[in-house]
This record gives structure tokens, sequence and C-alpha cells, in this order.
């Protein structure tokens, strides 16, 4: 059965949800679906600081 049609939720770490709330919230939407599609990406279930820290580069903060 392909699952595409239902995306799995991806659980955050502690630290994670930190570093996005050191992102400006203008951008934070973005970023956040930025990284939930890098962890996808990455066949990851979790969201880790380093995701965060990948995404924060790319959108230049």
């Amino acid at each position: 059965m392909d699952n595409s049609y239902f995306p799995q939720v991806l659980q955050w770490t502690d630290e994670a949800k930190e570093k996005l709330k050191n992102i400006p919230f203008f951008v934070r939407p973005q970023a956040k679906a930025r990284i939930e599609q890098l962890a996808s990406l990455a066949e990851q279930e979790i969201v880790t600081a380093e995701l965060v820290e990948q995404a924060r580069i790319e959108f230049g903060h």
C-alpha cells in the first residue's frame, strides 16, 4: 500500500523545538515545512536539532 497519501506525523526532539523557536517568526512556518521535508527525504521519523540547523543555514539565518 502506498503511504504517501497518509503522511506520518514526525516527532520533534526538545532541542529541535528550541532551535525552531530561534528562527524568526515570519519564516518559521516555511522553515518548519522545509525541516519536515528534509526529515522525510532522509527517511527520519524524528526531527533533530541537526535538521533544524541544516534548514536554518538554507534560509540564511
